[in-house]
């Protein structure tokens, strides 16, 4: 996809603070340090319009980023490793719940899980709640250029049997760094909406 125009249009934290639009969205959900900021910044073909931060839980809000004035990717603040109280990982709990289950422009949810690793309790509760809710599931798993290439399809195969993933959700490696899966999870997005 070819990215001409993107802004980080809304932050917001309440439905009356959602922007009041019909465009189609896609939420991008995962652990605090599964580098969503990074595929937000690959995926739009920008350095840092998403920030990047050595301190996972940096995002508290909904941020809103409008593409092409066609879409909106909309980061959702990360679950498991953000040093908060735990009454702000509540507060952060009920806020996305209610973004996920109200919101009719939402057409399906970015997973991100780590490639290196099984997926975590949280990602197997996110998953599992998503699927008992049927909003539509894209599971992306980063930090593919940190394993080896030969290793690449053992590793999906393990991110797919502990999530129990459904035939019908589809699953993408994907490199930050190397851009490797941009345009095939581009062609996933452009599909849903």
């Amino acid at each position: 996809m070819k990215i001409t125009k993107v802004d980080l249009k809304y932050i917001a934290v309440k439905p009356e603070q959602y922007p009041n639009t019909f465009l189609p969205e896609i939420a991008l959900a995962g652990r605090s340090n599964v580098g969503k900021s990074s595929f937000i910044n690959k995926m739009i073909n920008r350095k840092s319009l998403a920030r990047t931060s050595g301190q996972p839980g940096k995002t508290q809000t909904l941020n809103f980023y409008e593409i092409n004035e066609k879409i909106h990717f909309v980061d959702v603040p990360g679950y498991g490793f953000a040093k908060v109280a735990r009454s702000v990982r509540d507060q952060w709990g009920k806020m996305i719940e209610q973004f996920f289950m109200e919101r009719e422009q939402l057409k399906a949810v970015l997973l991100l899980v780590d490639s290196r690793h099984k997926p975590s309790k949280e990602d197997k509760l996110m998953y599992d709640w998503l699927f008992h809710f049927d909003i539509p599931v894209i599971v992306v798993a980063t930090k593919g250029d940190k394993i080896p290439k030969s290793k690449w399809q053992k590793h999906l195969k393990i991110i797919s049997d502990e999530l129990e993933m459904r035939e019908e959700d589809q699953l993408f490696l994907f490199s930050s760094e190397t851009g490797y899966g941009r345009e095939p999870v581009w062609r996933a997005i452009q599909k849903m909406i």
